[in-house]
């Protein structure tokens, strides 16, 4: 059952029938005739609603971001930027929607030869808690674009969130049908992308949840985008700027109260800075404010859920009884009301420990030492996920060498790894596949038709 619990203070916010096999069936009608109608509006009518739909964002995103805070828990600050973003995304594809999927001409023995980029219908969109107005908006900002119509199945912990978000896109004048969202459990999923209605998928989650999708797909032979966990690495070389690599390290692990797929997670310091670096780390996080995320002196609000925090705290535990050290913090805060998690450091962790070899979705930084670029390379590949990577170096060879080996869907150099509408944004390995955002994400879901006209 969707149930809005407010992960600060454990209150039941709000709690919705889920929908039914008729109401399913309902949406699935819609969007197939809102799909007909979509892709005969043209491009540019399409963008402009799109920048009407980012006006909508900019005039509540105070509103919508405290919704989105008392649904999981970052901080209010950060849950307002998270809804300007989305108008920012928005405006992004109105702007250049048209541009990117214009005809695209090539040469060949006719006398014209192009391609046109068609939309493919109703696409499902199975999104995540921890960013639940942006993972929606960056796929569904494009998608419409693009003539596509959508159906949200959103985490069972934001359905406010969720609904939000179909209320926005069709305040901006995009017809019933064309953005639904379906208060649904897990178990409904395969049913709906085992239905011929549905032309395509993309889901943002775990890995668990991205093969589930990926079979079921696969096997209907169906396009899917899948964007899954991450344990990115965070590399510090000797000529690095120190004062600027600790305030990204910091931000960059804990942001969103550390649960991102992109956070910076495993931290390998070159061992000729490693501990200079590793004590003013330590006395950062041991000033970060722990709190209520509506508060502004807060910097660090609740995990999202009970299970969360709990998961974390046995990773880290077990990460300890196998051998790791327990720096500061990490540590599962349960006196009192709240799904609290105190932000903390493992060092000197075991290959055969949780924290080696999985995502830990919280503000735990993982601290390894590396004595060349080469060894720090290869720590960063010792894993299944390839999400982001971040390098803090002024050496270019450094840097060339970590864009060109590290297996990952991005490297940042001296900067903390980001989405930005502008920039690809996707992984390998285990992290999935596919990209969204820039000109590459509005291509995902559209049939690039070639036309050669004799």
């Amino acid at each position: 059952m969707p149930q809005s619990i407010n992960p600060a203070n454990e209150e039941v916010l709000a709690t919705f029938d889920e929908h039914s096999a008729g109401d399913i069936e309902e949406a699935l009608a819609d969007a197939e005739n809102a799909a007909r109608r979509q892709r005969g509006i043209p491009l540019e009518r399409r963008a402009e609603m799109m920048g009407r739909v980012a006006n909508v964002l900019d005039e509540r995103k105070e509103e919508w971001g405290r919704l989105i805070t008392s649904e999981m828990g970052k901080p209010l600050a950060a849950a307002i930027a998270e809804v300007a973003k989305c108008a920012s995304v928005c405006r992004y594809y109105a702007d250049n929607g048209p541009k990117f999927l214009s005809d695209r001409t090539y040469e060949s023995d006719a006398s014209r030869s192009f391609v046109r980029h068609l939309p493919l219908g109703p696409v499902l969109a199975v999104m995540p808690w921890n960013f639940p107005f942006w993972q929606a908006f960056r796929f569904a900002a494009p998608a419409l674009v693009a003539g596509n119509v959508a159906i949200l199945k959103h985490a069972s912990n934001v359905p406010q969130s969720a609904l939000a978000i179909e209320q926005a896109i069709l305040a901006g004048g995009f017809e019933t049908g064309s953005f639904k969202t379906l208060l649904i459990g897990s178990e409904k999923v395969e049913g709906l992308l085992k239905d011929h209605r549905i032309k395509a998928a993309t889901l943002t989650g775990s890995e668990g949840a991205g093969r589930a999708v990926a079979a079921t797909s696969g096997g209907e032979i169906k396009p899917t985008v899948l964007e899954l966990g991450g344990s990115d690495p965070f590399i510090v070389m000797p000529s690095a700027d120190l004062d600027k690599a600790l305030d990204a390290a910091v931000t960059g692990r804990t942001l969103n109260n550390g649960q991102s797929c992109i956070a910076a997670k495993r931290f390998l310091l070159h061992s000729d800075i490693h501990d200079a670096f590793l004590e003013r780390f330590r006395e950062r996080f041991e000033g970060l404010t722990v709190g209520d995320p509506m508060e502004e002196a807060t910097d660090i609000g609740p995990l999202a859920m009970a299970d969360i925090r709990d998961e974390l705290d046995a990773q880290v535990r077990d990460s300890v009884t196998a051998g790791a050290k327990r720096l500061c913090g990490a540590d599962a805060m349960r006196d009192g009301k709240g799904y609290y998690f105190k932000p903390g450091i493992l060092t000197d962790i075991p290959k055969n420990s949780p924290a080696y070899h999985e995502e830990l979705f919280g503000p735990v930084a993982l601290i390894f030492k590396v004595d060349s670029i080469d060894e720090a390379i290869e720590t960063a590949n010792a894993t299944r996920f390839g999400l982001g990577s971040a390098i803090f170096t002024e050496d270019e060879g450094e840097q060339q060498q970590a864009a060109s080996e590290i297996d990952a869907g991005a490297t940042f150099v001296n900067q903390i790894v980001a989405s930005d509408p502008r920039l690809p944004f996707g992984g390998v390995k285990a992290s999935g596949y596919g990209r969204e955002l820039s000109d590459l994400g509005i291509r995902e879901f559209v049939n690039q038709k070639t036309i050669s006209i004799a």
